[in-house]
């Protein structure tokens, strides 16, 4: 019997100020997992050497790019003498561990190991990345000039095409906008974005495992508009990119009405539903799956995975965080990283 290689996951921590140390201590020391599984924490020593004492757990012994991993986990601060995948060297963050409170300095830090993870990735140090949850508004203090993960980690690797993709219990999700208001969401979905999301979910499919290729394509409004009664975007925006994806050999049905396509797709009609905003995609995932969710970024030539939940800074340093997200997303990390990703760059 052919012994599985070896596979080696990064995990950064996310804001220090957060949950993210906790889950993923948590994660990584709660679970038995194969034999063949490493893994490397990003992050500060400092924060996670506490957080590791609040939870009676073992810190991870240190380790640097180009020298063996000391054993099945280890701690990778980032600092001088290695640069980043945009040709910036890392700063060691100067961190105390102060749970709930986050600020400019969280959010450099965060940014700085989500740069490490994807240095590694791109390097082959790492099979893939997970990142624990970070704080939008200190990524913006920071000076980062992405919203998100999904932005950043886009930017980082140069990919053009990219989408969040949300799996949670028998739901997975493509969204077409992310973090739009509201009301900017009929402004910001257009044809081209949606033909992308959906191309984007239609090759993954196969690398999920998922057997159905069927897509579900989400109408924006009530009833689908009620034929223009109810808004004119299934008309003017979504019936085109329908044209455009039936050109292209894509299997889809739609649009179907928000209140009728995830009761579809639980019960396994779709392999995956594409939701044109976010919490039309998100409310009925969350719904049925809000502790283990899992963020996986189509379009990276490297392999990320998330916990599909945010900071909770009002939990952090209490010890009560659940980490079955993170659980689920090493879970996703380790099956996919033995399969191979439909964007890899030879």
């Amino acid at each position: 019997m052919t012994t599985p290689r070896t596979i080696t996951l990064a995990v950064a921590l996310g804001d220090p100020g957060g949950i993210g140390p906790e889950i993923a201590l948590k994660a990584v020391h709660g679970k038995e997992w194969p034999p063949w599984a490493r893994f490397v924490f990003i992050g500060s020593r400092t924060v996670l050497s506490a957080q590791a004492a609040r939870l009676r757990l073992p810190t991870p012994p240190a380790w640097a790019p180009g020298t063996p991993l000391p054993g099945r986990t280890a701690l990778w601060e980032p600092g001088a003498g290695c640069d980043g995948c945009d040709g910036r060297p890392f700063r060691r963050a100067a961190l105390e561990w102060a749970p709930g409170r986050t600020g400019k300095a969280h959010g450099r830090a965060a940014a700085d190991w989500i740069r490490a993870g994807t240095t590694g990735c791109l390097a082959g140090w790492f099979d893939g990345l997970v990142t624990g949850p970070i704080c939008k508004k200190s990524l913006g203090l920071a000076g980062i000039p992405h919203p998100g993960h999904t932005e950043y980690l886009a930017a980082l690797t140069h990919a053009r095409r990219f989408a969040m993709l949300l799996m949670g219990g028998p739901l997975r999700v493509a969204l077409v906008t992310r973090h739009v208001p509201l009301a900017g969401v009929p402004t910001a979905l257009t044809p081209a974005a949606i033909v992308e999301t959906a191309c984007l979910a239609a090759e993954a499919l196969p690398w999920l495992g998922v057997r159905s290729r069927m897509l579900g394509i989400c109408a924006l409004n009530p009833h689908a508009g009620e034929r223009g009664a109810l808004g004119d975007e299934e008309a003017r925006i979504i019936a085109p990119a329908l044209r455009a994806l039936r050109r292209r050999g894509i299997e889809f049905e739609g649009p179907v009405p928000a209140d009728v396509i995830f009761h579809n797709a639980r019960r396994g009609r779709y392999g995956i539903v594409v939701a044109m905003y976010h919490d039309q995609g998100l409310g009925p995932l969350k719904t049925i799956a809000f502790e283990s969710g899992v963020n996986l970024t189509l379009g990276l030539p490297i392999l990320r995975v998330s916990p599909d939940h945010g900071t909770a800074f009002d939990l952090a340093g209490t010890g009560r965080a659940h980490p079955g997200s993170m659980i689920q997303a090493i879970r996703w990390a380790l099956r996919l990283a033995r399969r191979p990703n439909p964007w890899a760059r030879a």
